[in-house]
């Protein structure tokens, strides 16, 4: 066993990245996936071994058990350390995890932090926004570079000798469990009640980093596609209530309200009073109510997305056509006339001139602030944070009209 913690030369990474994206071949099937190919055309063995009863029972506890070794064990400890456990339990948590046949503890928890730091963003490992959906479903396993995990994320679990062990060998507890499940049942023990429960398990796993960015409602504004969705919170015992998860991801509970079925939570509650985890986490009462306001990057990440939903450019065309018949644009551009664009500083002043005078005059064209605010509620559950999102959306609207206008607004020099 290496007694080395995994660092970014380990993980092949360029420093402050999550991969070298200038890699040749980076998106060709390597041979880290062939596991994830092969388990999937074995699962055509039912079709041979036939089913079972012992088989169908074993197929179904397998998935609950496994699939709370991913969202209790794998996600809500080692991703996002939601609560504390003793060194025993931990090792026990990442064995089981392993199970799932989902790589190593480390891996898994370095993939979905850089997933929660780049968010639905073009840096996101799997975000349906930017790489379609069945990308962000099982593409991104077959990519080299969107695959590779950035070690240096996981520090903190890597100093434990055992997790670093697990990861080095990531197949070796399902390829355990296979081997029990056929000692105990046969071939269809192998076939039904290990490998068609782990391909199961893997699509209803995945399902959160698709499905949950797509299809649901979101309570709280994230700057993200993050959903909830009621039906993903049952087949996945809670990590359905992904928005949630996304405004507040150090709760060890993601059902917020009672109505909220977070099974994962409940099996974690059970072990909490026999003692065996502590220091369950929740999310604070005023988050609950709404009155936290968002932070200054979220709001402008929100913003933006709120202004770029208004089509600026066909905005640009009708002002350009009614500059002449409108009193305001007309005076602004008789004030602009006097400005000579000689330097950089002085066309950054022109238009920072030309924003003003579009926040303070009328004009019928420009979305007003009371427009923009009817359809960020449109979008967004209602926040603290509203009018901040309003007031930055309707002025990166105006610095976008400014910039598409310039010819007329600012004249060049004669």
């Amino acid at each position: 066993m290496s007694s080395e913690t995994p660092t970014l030369a380990r993980s092949g990474q360029a420093p402050g990245g999550h991969a070298d994206a200038g890699e040749p071949h980076s998106d060709i099937v390597y041979p880290d996936a062939i596991p994830f190919a092969i388990i999937h055309l074995a699962a055509l063995g039912v079709l041979w071994s036939g089913f079972t009863v012992t088989s169908v029972v074993m197929c179904v506890t397998l998935y609950l058990v496994r699939m709370w070794a991913v969202t209790a064990g794998f996600h809500r400890y080692f991703a996002h350390r939601s609560y504390k456990t003793s060194r025993g339990f931990q090792f026990f948590l990442a064995f089981l995890g392993q199970t799932s046949a989902q790589r190593g503890v480390l891996w898994w928890s370095a993939i979905h932090r850089h997933h929660h730091r780049h968010s639905d963003t073009p840096q996101d490992v799997h975000s349906p926004r930017h790489e379609g959906f069945f990308f962000s479903h099982v593409g991104w396993i077959f990519s080299k570079r969107k695959s590779r995990a950035d070690y240096s994320t996981v520090q903190d679990l890597a100093q434990y000798p055992e997790l670093r062990w697990l990861d080095e060998h990531p197949y070796l507890p399902a390829a355990a469990l296979g081997v029990g499940c056929y000692l105990f049942a046969g071939w269809p023990g192998l076939f039904v009640g290990f490998i068609l429960s782990t391909v199961i398990l893997y699509h209803c796993v995945f399902s959160i980093n698709s499905l949950a960015h797509v299809v649901g409602n979101q309570r709280y504004v994230t700057a993200d596609d993050s959903r909830n969705n009621w039906w993903l919170a049952i087949i996945t015992l809670g990590e359905g209530w992904h928005n949630n998860h996304h405004r507040y991801q150090s709760s060890t509970r993601q059902g917020f309200f009672w109505w909220e079925v977070d099974i994962s939570y409940y099996v974690l509650k059970v072990l909490f009073w026999a003692g065996l985890v502590r220091d369950l986490r929740a999310p604070p009462k005023a988050l609950l109510a709404g009155e936290i306001r968002l932070g200054r990057k979220v709001v402008e990440q929100v913003a933006r997305e709120v202004a770029e939903s208004f089509p600026v450019e066909h905005i640009a065309r009708e002002l350009k056509a009614a500059s002449d018949r409108r009193p305001g644009l007309a005076e602004l551009k008789v004030r602009l006339a006097h400005t000579r664009l000689e330097a950089a500083a002085s066309l950054q002043r022109a238009r920072e001139e030309a924003v003003a005078y579009l926040r303070e005059v009328h004009l019928p064209e420009i979305p007003s602030l009371s427009e923009i605010r009817g359809r960020i509620a449109e979008q967004y559950h209602d926040s603290p944070s509203m009018d901040d999102i309003a007031l930055r959306a309707r002025e990166i609207l105006l610095e976008r009209l400014c910039y598409l206008l310039g010819p007329e607004l600012l004249p060049s020099p004669s």
